[in-house]
């Protein structure tokens, strides 16, 4: 299975995360490719099987340049704040339109928030999945992890869950099931 995983990440926390996501699908024999949103080869889309997608929430959605902005003014690497996932989606559909012949990847998504806004309506997840619904696509399975503020770090054992979480999305994809929701440590994932 050919894996592609795109991830925002401001102060390195969703980044870890989707290194974790990346070792635990290629526990299961994945291979995967992953890169930053801000280089993401568009030829390397082309042909994978599962398209993970994974961002900070801002704001309770995806994060704007303004937001950024201000991630970068609390100490966040400016280099990062070019470019975002919301500005990386739009894009999408014409970068996949290339190869009409090659069937649509299923979409995998994660998000970062604190963990004190765990019951907090909105999620960078749930942004993207409703975007790619909208564009046609499978998403397969959504997923929240923690931190303990904002620049982090990772709140305790989310790390280990993020590689779990990796590991069972081979299997999610391969049988194209409709979303399996992770959210606190206490749900169980699907394997």
């Amino acid at each position: 299975m050919k894996v592609v995983m795109v991830y925002e990440s401001m102060f390195g926390n969703t980044a870890a995360l989707a290194e974790a996501v990346t070792s635990g699908l290629a526990d299961v024999g994945a291979v995967v490719a992953l890169s930053e949103v801000t280089s993401v080869p568009a030829e390397g889309l082309l042909g994978c099987d599962l398209l993970v997608l994974a961002a900070p929430t801002h704001a309770l959605t995806l994060s704007r340049p303004a937001s950024r902005a201000e991630a970068v003014s609390k100490g966040a690497d400016p280099a990062h704040a070019t470019r975002g996932l919301r500005e990386w989606l739009t894009n999408l559909d014409v970068t996949l339109s290339a190869t009409a012949t090659a069937p649509r990847p299923s979409i995998a998504v994660f998000d970062t928030r604190m963990g004190k806004g765990r019951h907090w309506p909105g999620s960078a997840a749930r942004s993207v999945e409703r975007t790619m619904k909208k564009s046609g696509f499978a998403v397969v399975s959504r997923a929240s992890f923690y931190v303990d503020a904002v620049a982090g770090p990772l709140a305790a054992g989310e790390h280990e869950r993020a590689r779990e979480w990796g590991r069972s999305l081979a299997e999610l994809a391969t049988r194209g099931e409709s979303v399996s929701e992770v959210g606190d440590p206490p749900q169980s994932v699907p394997l």
